[in-house]
């Protein structure tokens, strides 16, 4: 977790309430291919806690796939909340929102990120 990230996305978290799972695995590595992490995942109706671990059964669940960058919205963390919610998919849940936290905006990704329904959230430094 990052000094510069980690207080972001509890912010976010606790303007939303939930379970929130920090850095959760999707993808474990393998000699094939590398892990997969989510910065975090709010499971909706759930109570408003930090989850002790790192996985948590999805199936059915409403969920939050949140991306949190320290600086300006980027394509890097765009393409990562984009294809999260990808591989949140074999979890099986009920839906998933994609959001990216970040500490600046962009106002032409952000436009792109609507296209492609990912909710953009600016929390500046404090």
């Amino acid at each position: 977790m990052s000094k510069h990230e980690t207080w972001r996305t509890r912010k976010y978290w606790h303007s939303i309430g939930g379970l929130l799972i920090e850095e959760f695995v999707t993808v474990k590595p393998t000699k094939d291919h590398a892990v997969r992490i989510i910065d975090g995942i709010i499971v909706i109706g759930h109570e408003t806690v930090i989850h002790e671990k790192n996985h948590f059964d999805l199936s059915g669940q409403e969920v939050i796939c949140i991306q949190t960058k320290k600086g300006r919205l980027g394509m890097n963390v765009m393409g990562q909340a984009f294809f999260s919610r990808e591989l949140l998919k074999r979890f099986n849940p009920k839906s998933i929102k994609s959001v990216i936290v970040c500490g600046k905006d962009d106002q032409l990704l952000r436009n792109l990120c609507v296209q492609y329904e990912i909710e953009v959230v600016v929390i500046p430094d404090e």
